[in-house]
């Protein structure tokens, strides 16, 4: 984490991810696509994600979340960084001469060598079957479907944990404390995502935001009565309502957003730990 000396007010509480393990500052040309930016807005040109739009120009990087080159090493040639996710991103090398981008572990660095087998080494960075893997590891990107690709444990720092072997399903606690039985013949990453420390960053300024993409986000209680439940009154006030709620009158606060019916609900083993008020 890099720290800024307080030469202005804006300075005073800004920090950034330490960029030291990046080794080139362009990506790989081939590997990259341009994303239309749609601002939160829908095909019918209506804002269904609010504080979205603006933002520097970026390129995305096709991401290989499979990895499903069975028995052929790579060498990591380059960690780069991602505007679109906030764990960095190594360039592997395969020995046939293949490129592709996959999510960087926590400790990768150039000439890393890596594989995906049946029977991988249990080293950071290596991929194989959850039923290969004992019970205690740390995993990240890992399939909750197999074949379909790393769905879980994707952002930085993030990792879910082996708690058991049962038959075809293997039990992974997430980090939310929930445990879920995932079919064990998905493949998972052994390790963690890669820059554990981006949750510290303090944005600091609002310019900095803008860069980001991310709009102004206004408080209920500064705005006018017709316009939040929460607005109106003689400077800082109560909520003025029982319940909290949203812009639109809806009930936020404490309430339950899965569907009681869906059917994944089977598998989860005990659900995520409540927060202490």
């Amino acid at each position: 984490m890099k720290k800024f000396k307080p030469v202005t007010p804006g300075r005073r509480q800004m920090t950034v991810t330490d960029l030291s393990p990046i080794s080139v500052s362009r990506p790989f040309r081939r590997l990259t696509v341009h994303l239309k930016s749609h601002s939160g807005r829908n095909s019918q040109g209506r804002i269904t994600v609010r504080h979205q739009g603006g933002g520097h120009k970026k390129l995305y990087r096709l991401i290989d979340f499979k990895q499903s080159k069975l028995n052929l090493p790579a060498r990591v040639e380059a960690i780069e960084y991602d505007p679109y996710r906030t764990a960095f991103i190594a360039r592997l090398v395969y020995d046939n001469g293949g490129r592709s981008y996959v999510l960087a572990w926590s400790d990768a660095k150039v000439g890393d060598r890596v594989i995906t087998s049946l029977d991988a080494p249990l080293t950071s960075g290596n991929r194989l079957p959850l039923k290969n893997i004992p019970v205690g590891y740390q995993v990240f990107n890992a399939e909750l479907s197999p074949g379909r690709g790393g769905q879980l444990a994707r952002s930085a720092g993030s990792y879910v944990e082996v708690s058991a072997q049962e038959g075809k399903y293997t039990n992974l606690k997430l980090p939310s404390g929930e445990v879920r039985k995932i079919l064990s013949d998905g493949f998972a990453t052994v390790g963690r995502a890669s820059n554990p420390e981006n949750n510290l960053v303090v944005i600091g300024n609002a310019g900095r935001s803008r860069h980001l993409g991310i709009r102004p986000t206004v408080r209920g209680s500064a705005m006018n009565p017709v316009d939040h439940p929460y607005g109106g009154g003689e400077g800082q006030t109560q909520r003025g309502t029982k319940r909290p709620k949203d812009i639109w009158g809806n009930i936020t606060g404490g309430r339950r957003t899965r569907h009681r019916k869906q059917s994944s609900s089977a598998l989860i083993i005990s659900s995520r730990r409540r927060r202490k008020s």
